[in-house]
């Protein structure tokens, strides 16, 4: 009995022992559990608070690409508008500069009228009259290549030189021969070339020769031209590819034919061709007039 009551002893506290053990082991395990959800808790509650913050990015970011969409339509809009102004700007600025160069060629002319001899742009034939001391402000020998008569002297408007020059050497280029049988006359050379003529032709000269003073040679701005095939006259220049020549090109070089036909002055003469300016020259030639229309 006593070896029995020995043996439930040691079972009881066997049992107890493993007991013990067992919830020594239960709490151990417990605290361990306890302390990893209270981790995972404060992980949750953290990733809760995070998740909240990223939300009210989103809807602050959303509010704000509505807020960049509405003021980009604004700007869109007042861009349009600023584009409608510039160009509303710019299309005046572009009527006051046409304006101002408007202006600024009429004061330009002007300015050329102002400084030019107001003899040169009078009308000669039988209307004005220029005394017998009028003289060009300047005159130069024509190139003796130009003059039919190489041995006499012929004189232009120095002014004018350089665009006689340029017409007889284009047209030499384009085949065509021009020689300049008579420029610069004085009073008194007019006088006598008149006297002659009177002389051989009586009242009938007044229809192809001017009086002393009413010429437009005095002005030295006036050239007469001859060509092959007509020896050197004056006479069948009409048919001649040299007055064809001229009617086509005079007018870039600033000539203009002073008598066609059936002017109110004198007879028709297709050689005689004054200066008058690359510009007025221009306007006659687009207008189909002549120097007295």
């Amino acid at each position: 009995m006593e070896k029995h009551a020995k043996l439930v002893t040691y079972i009881g506290v066997a049992f107890l022992v493993l007991l013990s053990s067992l919830l020594v082991y239960g709490y151990i395990q417990y605290t361990k559990l306890t302390a990893a959800h209270s981790s995972l808790q404060q992980e949750f509650d953290a990733a809760k608070v995070a998740l909240s913050e990223k939300e009210a990015l989103v809807g602050n970011s959303e509010a704000i690409i509505n807020e960049l969409k509405q003021a980009y339509a604004l700007s869109e809009e007042n861009g349009s508008e600023l584009h409608e102004l510039l160009t509303e700007e710019k299309n005046r600025n572009e009527e006051f500069e046409e304006q101002i160069d408007d202006i600024t060629g009429t004061v330009g002319k002007l300015d050329k009228l102002s400084k030019i001899d107001p003899e040169l742009l009078q009308k000669y034939s039988k209307v004005y009259f220029l005394n017998e001391h009028y003289i060009p402000e300047k005159v130069t020998e024509i190139n003796e290549t130009f003059r039919f008569k190489t041995e006499e002297p012929e004189y232009i408007h120095a002014k004018v030189a350089p665009f006689l020059t340029n017409l007889i050497e284009d047209a030499a280029e384009d085949g065509i021969t021009l020689w300049v049988v008579s420029a610069f006359r004085s009073f008194d050379e007019q006088k006598s070339l008149k006297t002659a003529y009177t002389t051989v032709y009586g009242s009938g000269a007044n229809a192809f020769s001017a009086d002393q003073g009413y010429s437009e040679h005095q002005l030295g701005t006036t050239v007469d031209f001859t060509t092959t095939g007509v020896g050197g006259a004056l006479t069948g220049f009409e048919k001649s590819e040299a007055y064809a020549w001229l009617t086509k090109y005079a007018y870039k070089y600033g000539f203009a034919l002073s008598y066609p036909k059936d002017n109110a002055y004198y007879v028709f003469e297709p050689w005689h061709w004054r200066f008058v300016g690359e510009d007025l020259a221009d306007d006659l030639h687009d207008d189909g007039k002549f120097f007295y229309d």
